[in-house]
Order: C-alpha cells, then sequence, then structure tokens
C-alpha cells in the first residue's frame, strides 16, 4: 500500500511586541489559533487543495476580533479601517491581493477571487470593492470591524501623539503597535500556498500600505522551495523582501526551508529596525517558525502528528 503524501497548515497571529491584552486574553488567542489550524486542515485532510486550505483557515482568523484582520482590524488616524490581504499559488506562481479595502467581512477571499477570476493580480481602494460587490463578496457595515480593544488602542495613541493625519510621518508608521494574520499549506499533491492578511497599525496615514498584499514580502509560495507568510513591521518586512529572499535561498544556496528562515529573520535582519517573524512549509512537509520579536501567535498541524501552538518562545 502506497504511503500517504504529507500535509501540512501552518498558521500565525502576528508577531511583535507582548502586552497586557495579549496575557489577559491568552486562552482566546490560543483557542483561535487552534480553530483556524483546525479548519485548514480539515480541508487538506479531506483531500483539498492548498489554497482553500490557507483561505479557510485565514478567514477563522479574519472573523475573530482578537487579531488584527478582518473583524480586529486596526483604525488608522482617521479613525476607520483599512484592510490588506494576499494570496499565492505555489504551482504556478498565481497570486490575487488587495488593499485598502474596506467593508469586506473576509479581505482573502476576495485576493483569492482576484486570483482566480480575473486578469489582474492586484486591486485596491474603490476598485477593489466595486470587484467585490459585483461578485457577492459577503460584506459587514463599518461598525462590524471597530472592536472595543482596537477603538481604545486607536484613542489612547491619538492622545499620546495627537497629529492630523496629513502630518502622520516615520515614527507613526513605525510604532511597535502591528499585527497580521497568515497561513501556509502543503496538500496531498504536493501544491503549496501561502496567504496573508492584515488590518495595518494603529494610527497609521490613511492610504498607508504594508507588507501584507505585497507577492514576495508578505508571502510567497513555489512548489520547489516553500510556501511563506510573514508578519512584523511591515516597511522593514518590505525593505527586506523577506518571503522571496527566504525561498531564493533555498533555490539558489541550497538551504533547508529553516535555514533559510533563520538566515533572513534572524542574521540579515536587524532586529533594532523591528520585528520580523515568519511561517513556512516546504514540499516534504518541513515546517519552520521563525521571529526575533518577543511574541509570535503561530499554531501548526501536520500528518507526521506535529500539532501545537504558541505565543511566547519555546523554553
Amino acid at each position: 500500500m502506497a504511503k500517504k503524501k504529507p500535509i501540512a497548515i501552518i498558521v500565525h497571529g502576528g508577531a511583535g511586541p507582548d502586552s497586557d491584552h495579549i496575557h489577559e486574553n491568552r486562552k482566546g488567542y490560543e483557542q483561535g489559533l487552534q480553530a483556524a489550524v483546525d479548519a485548514g486542515y480539515e480541508k487538506l485532510e479531506k483531500g483539498g487543495n492548498a489554497v482553500d486550505a490557507v483561505e479557510a483557515a485565514v478567514k477563522t482568523l479574519e472573523d475573530n476580533p482578537l487579531f488584527n484582520a478582518g473583524r480586529g482590524s486596526a483604525l488608522n488616524a482617521n479613525g476607520e479601517v483599512e484592510m490588506d490581504a494576499a494570496i499565492m499559488r505555489g504551482s504556478d506562481q498565481s497570486s490575487g491581493a488587495v488593499a485598502l479595502i474596506r467593508n469586506i467581512r473576509n479581505p482573502i477571499s476576495l485576493a483569492k477571487a482576484v486570483m482566480l477570476n480575473t486578469k489582474y493580480r492586484f486591486l485596491g481602494d474603490m476598485g477593489a470593492l466595486e470587484y467585490a460587490k459585483k461578485i457577492d463578496i459577503r460584506m459587514e457595515p463599518s461598525s462590524y470591524f471597530i472592536t472595543e480593544h482596537q477603538f481604545d488602542a486607536f484613542s489612547k495613541k491619538r492622545e499620546e501623539e495627537f497629529t492630523s493625519s496629513d502630518r502622520i510621518g516615520k515614527e507613526q508608521l513605525n510604532a511597535r503597535m502591528h499585527g497580521t494574520v497568515g497561513a501556509v499549506a502543503l496538500d496531498r499533491d504536493g501544491l503549496l500556498a501561502a496567504a496573508t492578511s492584515t488590518g495595518g497599525t494603529e494610527n497609521k496615514k490613511m492610504g498607508r500600505i504594508g507588507d501584507s498584499c505585497i507577492i514576495g514580502v508578505g508571502c510567497y509560495a513555489k512548489n520547489q522551495t516553500c510556501a511563506i507568510s510573514g508578519t512584523g513591521d511591515g516597511e522593514l518586512l518590505i525593505k527586506n523582501i523577506i518571503a522571496y529572499d527566504i525561498s531564493a535561498l533555498m533555490e539558489y544556496k541550497g538551504m533547508s526551508l529553516q535555514q533559510a528562515c533563520e538566515e533572513v529573520v534572524l542574521k540579515r535582519t536587524n532586529p533594532d529596525e523591528g520585528d520580523v517573524g515568519v511561517i513556512g512549509v516546504d514540499k516534504e512537509g518541513n515546517i519552520a517558525l521563525v521571529f526575533n520579536s518577543e511574541r509570535m501567535h503561530r499554531a501548526w498541524k501536520t500528518s507526521g502528528r506535529s500539532h501545537g501552538f504558541r505565543i511566547y518562545k519555546d523554553k
């Protein structure tokens, strides 16, 4: 009897500094991570493809108000929600991304629709919203996305560094208050996929686009190497083209997934510049979870019986 090919799903709920809010809601975060992994793994276990698995996992996190994506998105300097997301398929490097979108319950599903059903790779702002309406992507009123925690964070930030949105500069853009969600998966057919979604940073300048929706930065997938989803300080991830760099080290230097992730996150990235974290899986089902920050919400499940969830560094 032929041995079944491996399957794997890994999710993250953001990397960055620790906070009282995380400690107060640790159980909820852990349950949310587990639910996301289970949603993705169920797709894989039933023979589903990696693209559908990462979408299912990320949608679960977007629907959870504890995570900074979808319903739990951060508020920009105008007190509004602007969301970004991207998804990529490893077999042919097809991808879809959306930026600066509002009222879309699950931005990752819109990004997937862009990938599968249009000739484009990236839609933003009102154009993305108009497309979502045409294909009946589920929408919600603005109030749905504004959670008590994010409103409190927004209010506190405004009090600390009050400024109009057109005067926000580098200090505000690089504020160490951020969050992202993401997933990577390997299915029975050896297909890799990656997806990332975010609500951005608290009090960000209106129109700011971060790393999450940029292919090769927020996510990347190539069957011959790996699938990667990144998180942390967006401008730093963009500067270092994090996700693609990991794949390139594997392809051109023959590094393992773990070696490539450690090289990019722990050696090539200056921790003084900000937080970076990645999750990854390769074509053999090996997984990697590497970060330079105080914590990275993460969970994983593989057919090799490896499973678990963590928020802080392993003891």
